[in-house]
C-alpha cells in the first residue's frame, strides 16, 4: 500500500510540476505578443538585455538632440524672416538716399524723406529687437530682454551679449541657434570708423529733417546702406547655411533611429507568426495534458481487477 500511495503521489507531483511549466510557457509567449518583446527578463539574456538598453538611451539622447534641432530651426527662421525684412527696408532707404542726393529737391520734400527714414530706424530697431521661440531676444545672445535701447543721444546701442548660445545636436555636432546683432548690422563706414545700419540711417533722417543735408551726405549714407547690406546678406547666407545643417543632420540622426529600431526588433523582438504559432501549440499540449491527467486521476487499480 505504501508503494502505491507513494507512486501515486508522484504521479500528481509530476502531473502539476507538467502542467504548471506548460502554463508558464503559455503565459510567456502571451506577454511576448502583448509587449512585442521577447526578453521578460534581463536575466534571459543578459548580453542582449544589455545592448537593448544601450539602444534605449541612444534613442533618448537622439529626442534630446531632435528638440534642440527644433528649438534652433525655428530660431534661424525667425532670424532669417526679420533679416528679409530688414533687408527691404535698406533698399527703401537706399532709395530715398538716391532721391535725397539730388540736387533739385526742396527743404521739404528733403524734410518728408527725413521723416520716413526715421519710421525705417524705428522698423529696423523693433526687427533687432525680434523675440526667438522661447520669447528672448533674437538677436541678443544669451540676454533675456532687448537687444537694443536708445542711448541719450536716441541711437540704437547693443546691450546684448557678445555670443549666441550652441546647441548639440548629437554626434559631438552643434548649431548656434542665431546671431547677435553687431555681426550682421554692424560694419566699418566710409570714413573708417565703426558704425550701423541704424545709426546711418538716423544720421541721414536727422540732417534731412533739419535741413542741413547735402547731396556729398546722402551719396556717403548711400555707400553706407549698400555695406549694411552687403554685411546683412553675409548674415543670411550664415543663417541659410545652418538651416541646411540641421536639415543634413536630421537626416542621419532619423536614419540612425531606424537602424536602431531594426537592430532592437532583431535582439529582442517578437516574431509575431513564430510566437503565435508556438503559443497554439503551447496550448493545445496542455489541454492535452489536463485531460490525459483527468482521465488518469479518474482510474482506479480496483476498477482493473473486475
Amino acid at each position: 500500500m505504501t508503494t502505491i500511495s507513494t507512486s501515486t503521489g508522484a504521479f500528481f507531483d509530476k502531473s502539476r510540476t507538467d502542467m504548471k511549466a506548460l502554463r508558464s510557457q503559455a503565459e510567456s509567449l502571451q506577454s511576448q505578443l502583448s509587449s512585442s518583446s521577447r526578453l521578460d527578463r534581463s536575466s534571459d539574456n543578459p548580453v542582449a538585455a544589455s545592448r537593448l538598453r544601450s539602444l534605449s538611451r541612444q534613442e533618448t539622447l537622439s529626442q534630446i538632440d531632435t528638440a534642440n534641432a527644433t528649438r534652433a530651426n525655428a530660431d534661424l527662421t525667425l532670424a532669417d524672416s526679420a533679416m528679409s525684412d530688414m533687408a527691404d527696408a535698406i533698399i527703401r532707404a537706399q532709395e530715398l538716399a538716391t532721391q535725397a542726393a539730388s540736387s533739385t529737391l526742396t527743404g521739404e520734400q528733403r524734410s518728408a524723406i527725413g521723416t520716413e527714414l526715421e519710421q525705417i530706424n524705428q522698423n529696423l530697431l523693433a526687427l533687432s529687437n525680434a523675440r526667438d521661440s522661447s520669447g528672448h531676444a533674437l538677436f541678443g545672445g544669451e540676454t533675456s530682454g532687448d537687444a537694443y535701447k536708445l542711448d541719450a543721444a536716441g541711437k540704437a546701442a547693443y546691450v546684448g551679449t557678445a555670443s549666441v548660445e550652441e546647441l548639440p545636436l548629437g554626434e559631438g555636432q552643434s548649431v548656434t541657434r542665431s546671431m547677435t546683432g553687431p555681426q550682421f548690422l554692424g560694419f566699418t563706414g566710409k570714413d573708417g570708423n565703426p558704425t550701423d545700419v541704424m545709426a546711418t540711417v538716423k544720421a541721414l533722417s536727422d540732417a534731412l529733417k533739419t535741413g542741413s543735408a547735402t547731396s556729398a551726405a546722402a551719396s556717403d549714407a548711400l555707400a553706407n546702406l549698400q555695406t549694411g547690406l552687403d554685411t546683412l546678406s553675409t548674415g543670411q547666407t550664415v543663417v541659410g547655411t545652418r538651416l541646411a545643417w540641421i536639415e543634413l543632420t536630421g537626416e542621419r540622426r532619423a536614419d540612425l533611429s531606424q537602424l536602431r529600431s531594426t537592430e532592437q526588433a532583431d535582439i529582442g523582438g517578437t516574431d509575431i507568426a513564430s510566437t503565435m504559432a508556438r503559443l497554439q501549440e503551447t496550448l493545445t499540449v496542455l489541454e492535452a495534458s489536463q485531460a490525459s491527467f483527468s482521465k488518469l486521476a479518474g482510474l482506479s487499480l480496483f476498477d482493473q481487477l473486475r
